[in-house]
Parts: structure tokens; C-alpha cells; sequence
């Protein structure tokens, strides 16, 4: 009976069922929502583990059910979060909860452990990635993605800080209103790339003397994962 059962364990049944953590990102996480802004979900389901034991094994990630909403099996997303992903740790870090288990609250406990001066490298990696994009807007558009920008902005400060303070803050705070300004186009291009570049530099500068660890605790996760893996067997 519980092998039928878990074969009929669809994506939508394992994100409905076994999340043990779910919040909202974006905007709405960042302290930069306005009227029009979309509430982005994010979450992570636990597999059961006889779900493995055959040859074809359960989703590492799903999109939906609902709109705007993608979740992460817990071993994908313990991985990424180790690789320092930026959009994984500060997953981690949203102050909009929406959905939070044993298992869920026991992950938040583990968020220092993620962190590490490999953030750096990830971090900056992925912005560099996203300004890229940013320039061949302006080359073929005459403008950026204003709102792409205004996130870049805010995630080059969030890694600044993080390495400069071992904290990971999500929170635009006191930028807020000149990232809006930024998001509506009402300020130059050349003074927004001005500000992407010092932004780097001091999280270069930053990264030399950061009180981050130099790796994540990855047997402190370890432990975790094969625990609730276990418990997830019975």
C-alpha cells in the first residue's frame, strides 16, 4: 500500500504535501514592492526516501503549482546553498515566511553554516553575468532593464556587506528609495554603472579581511540532511 501510494506521488503532491519551508522573495522580500510588484515563491519539499530506493528518483526541483512559485528538494537545495548560490542563501534569509515545519525551522538554524568567503566568487560571478545582459540592453535598446538593474544594485550591496560583516541582510534599507529611483529610469545609465562598479570594488575590497569562513560547514549539513533523510524513511 505504500508503494502505491508513493507512486502516485506527483510534483504538485510533493510541493502541496512535504514543503517544509516556503517564503516570498523578490520585491516583496527586498523592501522594494510597489503597487505592481509580483509575490515570488519559493520553497523546499522533502522527498520521502523510498522515493529513491527505485531507478527513477524525484524531482530536484519544481515549478508551480502556482504562479510564480518554484521549490527545491531539500538535498538540491542544501547543495546549492553550500556552492554559496545567491538566490538559495538569501532564500534562507526572506522575512516573509509563508510556510515553516520542524524540519523547515531546523534548516533556518543551519544559515550561518552556509556562509563563506566563497560568496564572494558566486556573488559577483552571477552580477557580473547579470551586467552583461544590462550592456547589450543599452547597446541594442539605448537602455537597460531598469528593474534588472535595480536588483543588481541591491545584490551587489547585500554581498558587500555580508563579507564585511559575516551577516547576510536581504533588506534594501536605507537605499531603498534611490533603487526605485533606479527601477523607474530616472537615473542615468552612466551614473548607475558608476555605482555597479564601486560597489564591486568594495566588495573586492571587502573580501580580503572578511570574518566569513574561508568554507561552509558542509559536515554540520551533512548531518542534518542524512537525519531527516532517515526520518523521512518510516
Amino acid at each position: 500500500m505504500a508503494s502505491r501510494n508513493l507512486s502516485r506521488m506527483t510534483p504538485e503532491k510533493l510541493v502541496r504535501e512535504h514543503t517544509v519551508y516556503s517564503c516570498v522573495m523578490g520585491s516583496r522580500a527586498f523592501g522594494l514592492a510597489t503597487d505592481d510588484s509580483d509575490t515570488d515563491r519559493r520553497g523546499v519539499f522533502l522527498a520521502p526516501a523510498p522515493l529513491f530506493w527505485g531507478f527513477e528518483k524525484p524531482p530536484t526541483h519544481i515549478d508551480g503549482p502556482a504562479q510564480e512559485q518554484f521549490s527545491w528538494e531539500l538535498e538540491r537545495f542544501l547543495e546549492l546553498a553550500l556552492r554559496s548560490n545567491p538566490n538559495v542563501l538569501e532564500c534562507l534569509h526572506s522575512p516573509v515566511v509563508e510556510h515553516i515545519d520542524d524540519t523547515g525551522r531546523e534548516l533556518l538554524t543551519l544559515r550561518d553554516a552556509f556562509l563563506s568567503r566563497r560568496a564572494h566568487e558566486t556573488f559577483v560571478r552571477y552580477a557580473t553575468g547579470q551586467r552583461r545582459r544590462l550592456d547589450a540592453d543599452v547597446r541594442q535598446h539605448g537602455k537597460p532593464r531598469w528593474k534588472h538593474a535595480m536588483h543588481l544594485l541591491r545584490l551587489l550591496g547585500s554581498c558587500r556587506d555580508l563579507l564585511r560583516t559575516g551577516e547576510l541582510v536581504i533588506d534594501a534599507g536605507a537605499d531603498r528609495e534611490r533603487l526605485l529611483e533606479v527601477k523607474r529610469g530616472e537615473v542615468p545609465w552612466e551614473r548607475v554603472e558608476t555605482w555597479m562598479t564601486r560597489l564591486a570594488e568594495e566588495a573586492d575590497a571587502a573580501a580580503t579581511g572578511s570574518p566569513l569562513p574561508s568554507d561552509p560547514d558542509r559536515a554540520r549539513v551533512e548531518d542534518f540532511l542524512v537525519r531527516t533523510r532517515r526520518a523521512s524513511a518510516g
